[in-house]
């Protein structure tokens, strides 16, 4: 009697699987990055510290994540996507247990410490699983989705998570409850899938702290950099400060309003970049460095005249910025690197995007409590301004997209 073998999965299937599974880690990965930070606040109450030692705690998690990927950013490109994928979500899972326990500043330190090597991990693995990845009858759906899942992401973590501070006493058992389990969750998951990326020599090479390019991105990556230090420089301005901005200035009281100046600014991004998928690398770096010198003006002008709303609505013109300059540079360089390639490429680009986001930040974060918070923020948007305007400016004549 002949045996028929069940049937396996195919190739194709696999593929859409492992796609579907990359974005949706990806996803998970910035929830737990934003999340956090409508508890800062709360935690700052309960457990009693400074704005120099929130400072402290913001600048842990940005010097972390930038060491780790300097030293691990091409790690996967070696060892393969799976382990990295799984080791990183497995240290998230560490973090989120240990903002879920914090009850001094010690443990709130060491878990921005955590989960800033956890996000070093993660960063650049993530990106170039979602590329090896992509299903063959969707071409280009890599690299916007590289662009939408992580602004999505903070979007929804932040909203979320401010929504139950406001509406249940329970909000932080839920909220870093759900992000543990669903990290431990995605670690296991991801060697269900097949492997994007075999092993290959040079690893030991490759933990040398640095930060390379494939000799195929590095000009497009140079042309679109200022554009893509202009964007998180402005995220690092609302999420560094929006929240306290809409708290102690502009008479936001509850944990969802402040949480709202993060998730409109990224969901907006979110959403241009799904929006303008089809316009060319150029159109998206002009029209996106331009929306983000508008916006942040605005931002100061709602400020200055105590407009929340007002405030909210200059965060849906930046976010634009944001997601369109984001989107451009993705689109510039993802085709551009070889499998071999591709972790060390995100690298590069997260490495700019967090010096962006985070070193402007932290130096805000410390002037503030000097000068003040609304006094902090104004010469901060202004730098934001002209350091967006003349990404635009610098774009506009190259000729290339």
């Amino acid at each position: 009697m002949t045996v028929t073998a069940p049937p396996t999965t195919s190739p194709t299937t696999a593929r859409a699987s492992g796609f579907g599974l990359a974005v949706t880690a990806v996803v998970v990965m910035m929830v737990c990055a934003s999340a956090p930070s409508p508890f800062y606040p709360v935690l700052q109450q309960q457990i009693g510290f400074s704005a120099t030692t929130m400072t402290a705690i913001f600048a842990v998690y940005a010097v972390t994540l930038l060491l780790t990927l300097l030293v691990a950013g091409s790690l996967s490109d070696h060892v393969g996507r799976r382990p990295v994928i799984s080791a990183g979500f497995i240290v998230l899972a560490g973090s989120m247990l240990a903002f879920w326990h914090a009850d001094s500043v010690a443990v709130l330190i060491g878990a921005r410490f955590v989960q800033g090597v956890a996000a070093g991990l993660l960063m650049s693995s993530l990106s170039a699983a979602v590329v090896d990845s992509e299903p063959a009858s969707r071409p280009g759906s890599a690299a916007t989705l590289n662009s939408v899942s992580p602004l999505g992401g903070l979007a929804l973590g932040a909203i979320v998570a401010g929504a139950l501070l406001d509406g249940t006493s329970s909000a932080t058992a839920i909220v870093f409850g759900t992000l543990t389990a669903l990290s431990v969750i995605v670690a296991g998951a991801i060697w269900l899938v097949p492997e994007t990326s075999p092993r290959r020599e040079g690893l030991l090479h490759s933990l040398i702290p640095r930060a390379g390019l494939p000799p195929a991105a590095r000009v497009p990556f140079l042309r679109s950099a200022p554009a893509l230090f202009a964007g998180w420089a402005t995220g690092g301005l609302y999420l560094s400060l929006g929240a306290p901005l809409a708290g102690r200035e502009l008479g936001a009281e509850r944990h969802v309003e402040q949480g709202l100046v993060v998730a409109v600014l990224t969901g907006v991004g979110a959403l241009t970049c799904y929006l303008a998928r089809r316009r060319t690398p150029r159109e998206l770096t002009i029209g996106g460095t331009t929306a983000l010198a508008t916006g942040t003006a605005l931002t100061l002008v709602a400020l200055a005249a105590g407009s929340y709303w007002g405030f909210i609505a200059a965060a849906v013109v930046a976010g634009v910025g944001f997601g369109a300059s984001f989107m451009g540079i993705m689109r510039s360089i993802t085709p551009l690197a070889a499998p071999h390639e591709r972790g060390e490429l995100f690298a590069a680009v997260f490495v700019v995007s967090y010096l962006a986001f985070g070193i402007p930040a932290v130096v805000a974060g410390i002037a503030s409590s000097h000068i003040g918070l609304a006094e902090t923020t104004y010469v901060y948007g202004g730098a934001v301004v002209v350091l967006s305007a003349t990404a635009a400016v610098l774009r506009r004549f190259t000729t290339r997209d």
